[in-house]
């Protein structure tokens, strides 16, 4: 139903605060079968729920889309606002935790008929990477639908699209005259796209987290081209790498050994070669893409910088490439 213009595919984290050593191949279902047929949730009583206009639906994942939530300076005060109006519309528990200043983690909970049972999670993030507006066919924010329903937004599929299917099940379930015997918690996190630091890191170490006696986690996969929802088991941990070379600094026409832009590259055909390596084998089918090391450049960054761009006489001195692995758990 929607696309991510100029964004990668979503990320494959799944049991964000629980790793699982092992890593199983993924496998599909519909969102809210899962709620009606997990073994966890074992419902007091539940009936066939009423479908909701699907116009609202959309709207309401649209208003989310439009709040330009992208790094470097989101804008949590409208995010915030907006998940505790469905909070409110819901009839939920919410909270606002601000484990680092104006950083709001949002965290709402659907009480189960017996609070002594370990509880579930279903973590999102409200933060959204940056995008290039000019290299959009529509802008960024502006939650665009176009005649075939593709909605054009930075964030719809990395990842609010989850947040609001979270919030659209729990609202079908509501009706439908649905209790969780298990308390449901839904947490929007505010940095993950920065490393999570101030958010999901600070949140799983609290006492509120603690308190919330969580025996599963549902968090981020990647993104679904159908009407289902992909999961995974397992965890995959990033890695941010940053190379640093150097090299005697020179004019532009001299050959140099060992400069600091030909050692640099040394180690990035090293890499780029076990990226290939592992890529191979999501290609041949013999692992999905869940299972291997992917490993990408993130940037470089060499040169001395002039009012017109670069100096392109001089070999620098310096060079930096960034790389963001990530490894699976087993």
């Amino acid at each position: 139903m929607s696309g991510d213009n100029n964004s990668p595919s979503g990320r494959n984290h799944c049991a964000y605060f629980h790793p699982n050593p092992s890593m199983a191949k993924p496998f599909s279902f519909n969102l809210l079968p899962l709620f009606f047929h997990c073994s966890l949730l074992l419902p007091s009583s539940a009936t066939s729920p009423i479908q909701d206009d699907e116009s609202h639906i959309i709207s309401r994942f649209q208003q989310y889309l439009q709040i330009n939530t992208s790094q470097p300076s989101p804008d949590y005060q409208k995010s915030t606002q907006f998940l505790l109006s469905q909070s409110l519309s819901l009839s939920l528990e919410s909270q606002v935790l601000e484990f680092v200043e104006r950083k709001p983690l949002v965290l709402l909970k659907w009480p189960g008929s017996d609070p002594s049972l370990p509880s579930i999670l279903l973590n999102s993030h409200t933060d959204v990477v940056p995008s290039e507006h000019s290299k959009w066919t529509h802008p960024p924010f502006g939650s665009h639908i176009d005649e075939k329903g593709n909605i054009f937004a930075r964030g719809s599929q990395d990842m609010k699209c989850v947040g609001m299917q979270y919030l659209e099940a729990v609202r079908k379930l509501k009706v439908s005259g649905f209790r969780p015997k298990r308390s449901l918690y839904m947490s929007f996190v505010p940095d993950e796209e920065i490393g999570g630091v101030h958010g999901a890191r600070k949140f799983a170490s609290s006492d509120f987290f603690k308190n919330m006696n969580v025996g599963i986690v549902l968090d981020e996969g990647l993104a679904s081209p159908n009407e289902n929802y992909r999961l995974f088991y397992g965890e995959r941990t990033p890695w941010m790498i940053v190379i640093k070379s150097t090299g005697a600094p020179g004019h532009g026409a001299k050959l140099y050994d060992n400069s600091a832009m030909e050692n640099l590259f040394l180690s990035i055909e090293s890499i780029g070669r076990f990226r290939a390596s592992q890529f191979d084998l999501v290609k041949s089918g013999l692992k999905a893409e869940g299972e291997v090391i992917s490993v990408n450049m993130a940037f470089l960054k060499a040169g001395t910088p002039s009012p017109t761009g670069f100096v392109m006489n001089l070999q620098p001195s310096e060079a930096e490439a960034g790389f963001i692995p990530n490894t699976t758990n087993g």
